[in-house]
């Protein structure tokens, strides 16, 4: 069996799966070419994005592409959707460092740490109260892991917290109740933040647009640790712009590196990073843990875990 994996250089900690696999790697379109032709199986990081669909006519026998990534819209292509090979990505990897990165977000607008860090910066010693998070309301778009471990953290600190799913139904020990995508508009007017953790699909494509950000009341913040392409971003920027929302922190967008000519750098009450939430220090060891024991299943002969349903873009839950 040979395996490739496309990376700048070998991920750490990769040699456990030298065992089991003869490996290659590639980060050009004509190594991969010549890894993929003879590859079973394929550790796909971001730098394959372009090349894959270059190289896809030479992966003859091509059974599975395991993700780097949670999210795989980045990955996904006509002609590997159509195709039998299993892709799996990296769920359950990122799940609590968003959450923390989601409560450190709420928590800069609430105690005013942006006002703060200015202040400093202009030696004013400006004194006023802030808010507490105990008691806001709280809206998860997205009831994945991700958006569990989101809520999880949001009624740790007493929030009352909701949830948007693809279907309507009832609540659970973490969300009091999940509405559908088509009532998102109606669920973000009830929040004080409203947080977006959801997958980039043909079904969530600008999703906040503007019905969604002209529902929200005046003082509350929307936060999108998703995907960029869910958000129409004119849309965000015109309500951001007139302060017809509270705020926006923003990790994620539909052009990446964000250009630095774009509007949302200088946006009031707005938080720029660059598509950090997910990445604590170790995530790549274990992102590659959970590769090797795929792989040892794949060998095997047994059910991989974390399969994605390629026309839906993630993994799906069994229906209750």
């Amino acid at each position: 069996m040979v395996m490739g994996a496309t990376a700048e250089e070998p991920p750490p900690d990769i040699e456990a799966a030298s065992a089991m696999a003869d490996l290659s790697y590639a980060a050009t379109a004509p190594a991969l070419a010549e890894a993929i032709a003879d590859a079973d199986a394929l550790f796909a990081w971001r730098s394959v994005r372009e090349l894959l669909p270059e190289v896809w006519p030479k992966a003859a026998h091509l059974r599975w592409i395991q993700s780097a990534s949670d999210g795989v819209d980045w990955l996904l292509f006509p002609e590997l959707i159509e195709s039998d090979v299993v892709v799996t990505n990296a769920r359950g990897i990122f799940d609590q460092a968003i959450a923390e990165y989601v409560v450190g977000l709420m928590l800069a607008f609430a105690k005013g740490l942006l006002g703060v860090i200015e202040g400093q910066r202009h030696r004013e010693w400006r004194h006023r109260p802030t808010e507490l998070l105990s008691g806001k309301r709280l809206l998860v778009a997205g009831v994945g892991p991700i958006g569990r471990a989101i809520g999880r953290a949001g009624r740790d600190l007493r929030m009352e917290v909701r949830g948007v799913g693809r279907r309507a139904r009832s609540g659970d020990g973490i969300f009091e109740s999940i509405a559908g995508t088509d009532g998102l508009a109606g669920a973000a007017a009830w929040a004080d933040y409203v947080v977006d953790a959801l997958p980039a699909t043909p079904a969530t494509r600008h999703l906040f647009d503007a019905s969604v950000f002209g529902s929200m009341r005046p003082s509350a913040r929307f936060i999108n640790v998703g995907r960029g392409a869910t958000v129409d971003e004119e849309s965000l920027i015109e309500a951001l712009r007139e302060r017809r929302i509270g705020g926006a922190a923003l990790d994620v967008f539909e052009r990446e590196p964000l250009p630095s000519d774009s509007t949302f750098w200088e946006l009031p009450n707005t938080i720029v990073s660059p598509h950090v939430s997910g990445d604590f220090e170790g995530w790549l060891e274990a992102v590659v843990r959970l590769f090797v024991d795929n792989l040892r299943r794949f060998v095997a002969g047994q059910p991989l875990v974390n399969v994605v349903d390629k026309r839906e873009g993630y993994v799906v839950e069994p229906s209750p």
